[in-house]
């Protein structure tokens, strides 16, 4: 999933505190629209405001897509780990390969909702720590099923023996994106293991994270060109003014209940592109944004008509920097 410099898209709708036929229609819209890959949580309950309310499942939500979408790539930003056997996880994405034609991505991360955990009798783990222990044992699995091998799991966790995956994936390289930002743990699976990382947070941050994973394919005698670097954009209303936009996004708080409607941009096209291009000089040319319901298509939209193509031009140009 190395990037050549051709900036992407994405979108990520929100499962929650909507019905189906509103997030079958807004996976539909983005397809229509061009963007590049369409993603969605993968949690029991809400995760944004109050967390009684309802939801979708993920893997399901990303099935439903595929079968209403024809070009964009899809998944989970990112899976739970400790909700599934990784195992049956790689299958899974596979089937999701072949019902989408080969647009599926693998997503994973440690988890961290514990409220969700509870409720539903699903094992938390240990700690943060052994979560992550968890996923880099997890994912070791899912890439040796994904590039036709029979692994075997370390065992300490998980006790795949000798497991195929019949069929392979329609992709011949059906990529892995792993989320989150540890240094000591995260970011070595990241290094030996993903196709994509993601990762969020200012440009400080990102930029120290970044070479952590520099530092830690070095150790691994990984090429970190050969991981993608993708970024969260964060919940975006695009509209003429920034007073329209913050008018716009109060339907967001009445659609999720306990939500405030802040969003990390509200305004002009222009803002975004402010606020990404110090991003492009990192090598992070894959964007996502967040949509909640009710799913604003006038932001939808813009983004991919307006946004994209003047962050393109920047990176052409070289000049990324210039609107710090």
């Amino acid at each position: 999933m190395a990037n050549d410099g051709t900036i992407k898209f994405g979108i990520l709708a929100w499962p929650q505190y909507t019905d189906w036929t509103s997030l079958r229609d807004v996976g539909a819209r983005v397809d229509a629209l061009g963007y590049d890959t369409l993603w969605t949580w993968d949690h029991l309950y809400p995760i944004v405001g109050s967390p009684d309310g309802p939801i979708f499942e993920g893997y399901l939500t990303l099935a439903g897509w595929a079968a209403v979408t024809e070009r964009v790539r899809l998944g989970l930003m990112v899976g739970a780990n400790t909700f599934r056997n990784p195992a049956l996880t790689a299958k899974m994405a596979t089937t999701l390969d072949h019902i989408s034609g080969g647009r599926a991505i693998l997503g994973i991360g440690g988890a961290w909702f514990e409220t969700e955990h509870t409720a539903f009798g699903i094992d938390f783990g240990a700690g943060f720590g052994e979560r992550l222990d968890r996923l880099d044992e997890a994912v070791e699995i899912m890439r040796g099923m994904l590039h036709g091998e029979q692994p075997t799991a370390r065992g300490r966790f998980y006790h795949a023996k000798q497991v195929r995956n019949d069929p392979p994936p329609l992709q011949e390289h059906l990529p892995i994106l792993i989320g989150g930002a540890g240094e000591l743990k995260t970011l070595r699976t990241v290094a030996k293991y993903a196709d994509a990382w993601n990762v969020g947070g200012g440009v400080g941050r990102v930029r120290q994270k970044d070479e952590v994973l520099r530092r830690h394919c070095e150790k691994v005698g990984r090429d970190q060109a050969e991981i993608e670097r993708t970024l969260q954009g964060g919940a975006v209303i695009i509209r003429d003014s920034v007073e329209e936009a913050r008018e716009a996004a109060k339907s967001l708080a009445e659609r999720n209940h306990g939500y405030d409607g802040r969003v990390e941009i509200a305004g002009p096209p222009d803002l975004v592109v402010r606020r990404i291009a110090p991003y492009l000089e990192l090598g992070f040319h894959h964007v996502y944004f967040d949509a909640p319901a009710p799913f604003d298509g006038e932001t939808l939209e813009r983004l991919v008509g307006e946004v994209k193509p003047r962050l393109q031009e920047l990176v052409a140009a070289g000049a990324a920097g210039s609107l710090r």
